[in-house]
């Protein structure tokens, strides 16, 4: 496994009497551009994570809607491949990122092919990776790939959260039966419920939340389990943030028409 040093980054936080404000300036320039080089490898698998939640919400969505087995069936190419890359020293963590990418994928086929009529079932099918996520953590392999699992699981449960305490389940359930023509429609229903105080104040709540989770994980520590983790975390005010323009341009052009 990959054993990082910690290496805390330090900005002068004040300035001395013999320091001018342009030299302060070129110190913090200098200890952030030296904490860049020294964090690259964190900021790859933070990146990385982010692209591989946010991927499924472009690729996946629409092959699985029309082709649930194909999704399905490709869930053991991504295994293979995470597992292959493992054996690779030189691969191992991509392989490891993989891995814990496979199991989200399958997760998502399951749910978004055959049950995403109904949104009670959402998260405890997404969550059926978490005892193959805790045994690996138990035995002391696949770090990277676990915590990113977790951390996009997490992702999910506040979403559904506040789906679930805005009262939207309805518009859920019918926005998965609907043809895609049609969608803007429910998307523009929906939106009503969001343009409101307390649905704003829940939403930055939970954004919060997100956010804050984000930064424990990767202020905390330099293990790039963590910063998959935060990664994966993120990338859930991302993709959210995406259906709430989606739902408010519907609500915007249902006004123009």
């Amino acid at each position: 496994m990959l054993q990082l040093v910690k290496l805390p980054l330090r900005f002068p936080l004040s300035l001395s009497p013999g320091l001018t404000p342009s030299k302060s300036l070129l110190l913090w320039l200098a200890a952030a551009q030296n904490w860049l080089s020294r964090s690259h490898q964190q900021i790859q698998v933070f990146g990385v994570a982010l692209g591989l939640v946010i991927l499924p919400v472009f690729v996946q969505a629409p092959l699985v809607r029309y082709f649930p087995w194909v999704s399905l069936a490709i869930t053991p190419l991504w295994l293979w491949l995470g597992t292959a890359l493992m054996k690779r020293p030189r691969w191992e963590l991509w392989g490891d990122l993989t891995v814990g990418f496979g199991w989200i994928w399958l997760t998502g086929s399951l749910y978004w092919g055959w049950f995403r009529w109904e949104p009670v079932m959402h998260l405890p099918i997404e969550a059926l990776g978490v005892p193959i996520a805790v045994l690996c953590l138990y035995k002391g392999c696949g770090r990277v790939g676990s915590y990113f699992f977790l951390g996009s699981l997490l992702g999910t449960a506040v979403t559904d959260l506040y789906i679930n305490w805005m009262h939207l389940f309805p518009s859920w359930r019918q926005l998965m039966e609907v043809e895609p023509d049609v969608a803007p429609v429910v998307l523009q229903a929906a939106a009503v419920a969001l343009e409101t105080d307390v649905a704003a104040c829940r939403a930055v709540m939970l954004a919060v939340f997100l956010l804050v989770a984000t930064v424990i994980a990767l202020v905390t520590s330099r293990q790039l389990a963590w910063w998959a983790f935060g990664g994966a975390v993120f990338s859930t005010l991302i993709v959210d943030g995406l259906f709430f323009l989606s739902a408010m341009l519907a609500s915007v052009d249902h006004k123009l028409m």
